[in-house]
């Protein structure tokens, strides 16, 4: 559902070509205009905030009304709609109109709006679909928003437009950072909370293997803690590094799993030989303990909405969000934290029951098997590959660490 150039300007969506000076005015027929009906917000919808059910625009507002009119300002609405039956996917454009209602003076530029998106790929009878437009650059205050929208096959012809329900709401601005970030399915808080619950989690593992591995529990646990907040910056740094032409924030958003795990290892490696700490079984010890800590925070990206999955109308999808669309979509999130706790328990039971020898291996085997699940799971997220070839180098070298890597263990 990747949002197309700004101007329709094609007549089979039901709108006319935008014109400098003039405001696009939708094709007369080729549908005649359908009442809202009240949709029932999903369940992940509601948890973030959404009503139960819905019939208008939703205005995306601030959690902390502390921070509501803070600037800079920013205005989103969300539209709701019901996907369409029928036999092949549809392409939905929607034209958002905005006036701000509490102005002084002379209108200006700056208190009205127009813009036009479109969701080039909508399962057919999908279920209810979100769509959060934001608009930066206007003014603060209480706006009157309309939405109209359109959907069609594509190739069809003009008549076999379907026009989706107008529906017009009255909210105010916020916070634009919260403005650009929240929506329905986007629950305030989930990712850092997830987060931390799980590096909590993770740091209770590895402190409970280290007696197994005759390691020092202080050290060991100093250790975790300065590896897990420098993760963090490699991990922005790494997604820096892969995402040369976008724009640099210091925020939490943009953080790269690589990033983060070569930052440990790094830290692990460094700081347990200048500590005396056995660095093969410290990294045996702390396997299990970083699986589960990626297992917690996995579920953080659902409730987050990113790294969400593609657009998916079988039985088994879920309704979620990518922060920009709620819709069914394939549970990779989900899925992959299944995966890590899933490795997190074998190669715990096994670190637990003996420190295995050599040293070292368990912990290649586990992040071997982790990443092979990661790399299946790739191409039915949403977001495209940051690297060219990665995948298919990573999908050779993952399964020829993973064997080696039990052999050894096997053998020894």
């Amino acid at each position: 559902m990747a949002p197309s150039a700004p101007s329709l300007g094609v007549t089979a969506d039901g709108f006319m070509p935008v014109t400098r000076g003039r405001r696009p005015q939708p094709v007369p027929e080729p549908a005649v205009a359908q009442p809202a009906p009240t949709i029932r917000t999903p369940a992940l919808a509601r948890l973030s905030g959404a009503p139960k059910t819905t019939r208008g625009l939703q205005f995306v507002s601030s959690p902390l009304g502390a921070v509501s009119e803070v600037e800079p300002q920013a205005i989103a609405t969300t539209y709701w709609f019901t996907a369409p039956a029928g036999p092949k996917p549809y392409q939905v454009a929607v034209r958002f109109t905005g006036h701000r209602l509490d102005v002084a003076g002379a209108r200006t530029e700056a208190d009205d709006f127009q813009v036009e998106t479109r969701l080039d790929t909508v399962q057919p009878s999908s279920g209810p679909i979100s769509l959060t437009q934001r608009i930066t650059g206007k003014r603060a205050g209480t706006w009157k928003v309309t939405a109209d929208a359109v959907a069609a096959i594509p190739g069809a012809e003009a008549s076999n437009v379907l026009r989706l329900p107008s529906v017009e709401g009255v909210g105010r601005s916020t916070f634009a950072p919260v403005a650009m970030t929240l929506g329905p399915g986007v629950v305030p808080g989930s990712w850092p909370a997830m987060v931390l619950l799980g590096f909590g989690l993770a740091l209770a593992v590895v402190g409970a293997l280290t007696g197994v591995h005759g390691l020092a529990t202080g050290r060991v646990l100093l250790l975790a803690l300065a590896a897990g907040v420098l993760g963090l910056v490699g991990a922005k740094v790494y997604y820096w590094l892969t995402h040369p032409h976008e724009k640099r924030t210091a925020s939490l958003t943009g953080l790269s799993l690589q990033g983060f795990v070569i930052t440990v290892l790094t830290v692990f490696a460094l700081g347990g030989w200048a500590l005396g700490v056995r660095v093969g079984h410290l990294l045996d010890a702390s396997i299990p303990a970083l699986l589960v800590g990626q297992a917690v925070g996995r579920l953080g990206c659902l409730f987050a909405g990113c790294c969400s999955g593609l657009p998916n109308a079988s039985r088994w999808a879920i309704w979620s969000s990518d922060r920009r669309v709620g819709t069914r979509r394939i549970p990779v999130q989900l899925v992959e934290s299944f995966g890590a706790a899933l490795v997190a328990l074998v190669t715990g039971l096994v670190a637990w029951r003996t420190p295995p020898q050599p040293a070292g291996f368990l912990f290649l085997s586990g992040l071997a098997a982790y990443v092979l699940v990661r790399q299946i799971l790739f191409p039915l997220r949403g977001l495209p590959r940051a690297t060219k070839h990665g995948r298919t180098v990573m999908l050779v070298i993952a399964p020829a660490v993973l064997a080696s890597a039990i052999a050894v263990l096997a053998l020894s």
